[in-house]
């Protein structure tokens, strides 16, 4: 898979170990404890532990085993190409959007995300185990406002523009009907960090 999703609590801080989160990457391509020791530079009973701990979880696969000699070879790989972090893994404090909705708060547009990867992430494992697509749609564009008004009017123009959509295309009553939900955010694209010259001093307000 190019993205899987981690819903399990235990997979999730299996994940977050920096010594498994390199071994996940090395699994990009097959793998035995033998070439991932030699390759990351461990020892390679640590290396072969924490790829039983991986297993355990599902993030890697036994890929293939070789003999040689009187000795079998164990060649792992990794289930998924990368990975994402399901809210549903912290699910006593996964934030809600319906607690505060507000379409101008940054906090409120990131819980709607992790409630999009929730879901999302729910559906993609579903469709995984019965083998069938998930139809889903998705736009990503970038736009350059010339000022704070130009912005504020964009928005407007936005949401008239999905509520429309929305009250032409919904059917409540449809008998075969699925319901989808349709989410759309707008923020501004993290500068990258600044250099030591660039960066204000102290005196400056």
């Amino acid at each position: 898979m190019d993205v899987a999703v981690i819903e399990e609590p235990a997979a999730a801080e299996a994940s977050l170990d920096p010594m498994r989160a390199r071994l996940l990457a090395a699994l990009a391509e097959p793998g035995s404890a033998a070439m991932l020791a030699a390759r990351l530079g461990l020892p390679r009973q640590k290396v072969n532990y924490h790829l039983k701990e991986l297993e355990r979880h599902g993030l890697v696969e036994l890929a293939e085993e070789r003999r040689k000699g009187s000795v079998t070879e164990r060649v792992y790989r990794a289930t998924a190409a990368s990975y994402v972090i399901s809210p549903a893994a912290l699910a006593a404090v996964s934030p809600d959007p319906s607690r505060s909705p507000d379409q101008l708060s940054a906090r409120w547009l990131l819980a709607l995300g992790a409630r999009m990867v929730q879901e999302v992430g729910s559906l993609l494992t579903g469709a995984a185990r019965a083998r069938q697509r998930v139809a889903s749609f998705g736009i990503d564009a970038r736009v350059r406002f010339a000022s704070a008004a130009d912005r504020a009017a964009f928005a407007a123009e936005l949401s008239q523009a999905v509520t429309a959509l929305v009250s032409r295309y919904h059917d409540e009553s449809a008998p075969q009907g699925r319901t989808h939900r349709v989410v759309v955010g707008l923020h501004q694209i993290p500068d990258t960090a600044p250099s030591p010259a660039d960066a204000p001093s102290s005196q400056e307000s």
